[in-house]
């Protein structure tokens, strides 16, 4: 008898230490092939990074991280969630690069009942009437990037901008956030297939309109062909080139010298003070052998946020308790001053950068100016979260 329940009780300790160790699956959908493959690369490296340190946990707790290519196409992103959902039945996604793709599969996965923390895109619907308790966007919300430049466009006193983008959901909401802030009519807008990349008819236009600045949002290989060919139409040091998400991290690597001068607006930048922001930079070169985007920083931050909620929940994935444990943002962020509003989309500060060398020679981009703090998207009134 004595035995037995020996037998019995090393089983069942035995079942309880399995249970313990059954991976949570984390699903990473991101843009990993084609001309933009370098953002979703750098999302998913910044991601893994944290896992790997953590040993392959996050919050204490083993992780599977099922990665995905969403090839930057709506429909192969509806299979993946379909797959994710129905076959992985996973609790939690992560990544999410463009916004096209987050509009997509966003309501898919959060009617599902999955939690979404997305680590780049931040489109504006989903952050006004739209808006879930299920979906954490721990970048940015797309117009804020914009409504940074178009603040320092007022402060510089230019009154006469061009502005271009790609047509579709990112490139309307940047157009939106610069024109909130910068109240001047733009003389010219310019809207570009996605896939664009030859701009020699929009730069003939430039140099027929003599604008005083353009600004442009050209993400990944686009903006290595848009800076390229504004450089060698000669307008770079003539025409003042104000941009977001266009000479970053993933694209300097390919411009070197050729983007210097450029400006450009974001809430993260490889200068930031703190330990968080500069263990971060130093592990991330110390692995990868290059310098940090603001998409391997937004990863990098995801990956802290889920690890924080998990160690909240005790490795639970209740969608009540890691939903509320995601909000409260218990974690040291690389960008310092960091919250979640009502949306579930982040209230931090934004600053405006230049591309400079830096103390190696290399081009890199060093901080001009903060130009809103502790700013809050404008859509999150529309939103009934509280």
């Amino acid at each position: 008898m004595k035995h037995t329940v020996l037998t019995a009780a090393a089983a069942f300790t035995f079942a309880l230490s399995a249970h313990a160790q059954t991976p949570v699956k984390i699903g990473f959908m991101g843009v990993l092939s084609g001309p933009q493959a370098a953002l979703g690369q750098d999302m998913l490296d910044a991601f893994m990074l944290v896992v790997e340190q953590n040993g392959g946990k996050l919050g204490g707790v083993p992780v599977e991280v099922i990665r995905r290519d969403s090839q930057l196409k709506p429909e192969v992103a509806n299979q993946i969630a379909d797959e994710l959902i129905e076959k992985e039945k996973v609790p939690l996604v992560t990544g999410m690069t463009f916004s096209n793709i987050l509009m997509a599969v966003g309501k898919k996965f959060t009617n599902a009942g999955v939690v979404v923390v997305g680590s780049n895109a931040g489109p504006a619907p989903l952050a006004g009437a739209q808006c879930s308790p299920n979906l954490f966007v721990v970048s940015k919300q797309n117009d804020q990037f914009a409504e940074a430049m178009g603040k320092y466009a007022t402060t510089k006193g230019y009154k006469r901008i061009i502005s271009m983008t790609p047509n579709y959901q990112a490139g309307k909401d940047y157009i939106v956030g610069f024109k909130r802030q910068y109240k001047t009519p733009l003389l010219d807008e310019m809207y570009t297939p996605l896939n664009q990349l030859d701009f020699s008819a929009e730069l003939a236009r430039i140099v027929s309109e003599k604008p005083d600045a353009v600004y442009a949002f050209y993400p990944g290989g686009l903006g290595v062909s848009f800076v390229r060919a504004y450089q060698q139409a000669g307008l770079l040091g003539k025409i003042p080139l104000l941009t977001t998400s266009t000479t970053d991290g993933t694209t300097l690597p390919a411009l070197k010298d050729t983007a210097l001068g450029v400006l450009l607006s974001s809430s993260w930048g490889p200068d930031m003070p703190g330990a968080a922001n500069q263990k971060f930079v130093s592990d991330f070169e110390g692995k990868y052998k290059r310098t940090p985007s603001e998409y391997a920083a937004y990863s990098y931050d995801a990956a802290l946020l889920i690890d924080s909620a998990l160690r909240k929940t005790a490795g639970s994935t209740d969608r009540a308790a890691l939903t509320a444990a995601l909000k409260a943002a218990d974690f040291k962020s690389v960008r310092g001053n960091f919250k979640f509003g009502n949306n579930n989309y982040p209230i931090q500060d934004f600053y405006v950068y230049e591309v400079a060398k830096d103390a190696k020679g290399n081009a890199n981009i060093k901080t001009v100016s903060k130009e809103l703090s502790n700013y809050q998207d404008a859509y999150a009134k529309d939103c009934p979260l509280k």
